[in-house]
């Protein structure tokens, strides 16, 4: 059983940079397809973005196609969100999900393992 631990989140001016990171415990993680999700006060977790095993297909929500870029590193068990022009609309907390054995995918019920969220705040 994987354990995921976020990391990166902080408070931002809007247009400002952030890097979130997920790492992962266990020897398995290169065979788990990996996907970030947010979560704002009083709204349902939303998808963001979400990798494939070997890092070499991923795919975006809309809202963030060309702002952030999703990433992993399998040596050192970790994905990456780089969230870059950051908007208040962005604060949330982001979750970082894996699904052994599977492709990437958009739906969260198809995410077996979750982490514990880091909050996001981008002020105007």
């Amino acid at each position: 059983q994987a354990q995921l631990v976020e990391s990166g989140g902080g408070l931002v001016q809007a247009g400002g940079s952030l890097r979130l990171s997920c790492a992962a415990s266990g020897r398995t993680f290169s065979s788990y397809a990996m996907g970030w999700f947010r979560q704002a006060p009083g709204k349902e977790r939303e998808f963001v973005a979400t990798i494939n095993w070997s890092g070499d297909n991923t795919d975006y929500a809309d809202f963030v196609k060309g702002r952030f870029t999703i990433s992993r590193d399998n040596t050192k068990n970790t994905m990456y969100l780089q969230m870059n022009s950051l908007k208040p609309e962005d604060t949330a907390v982001y979750y970082c999900a894996g699904r052994p054995l599977a492709g990437l995918s958009r739906f969260k019920y198809r995410y077996d393992y979750w982490g514990q969220g880091t909050q996001v705040t981008v002020s105007s």
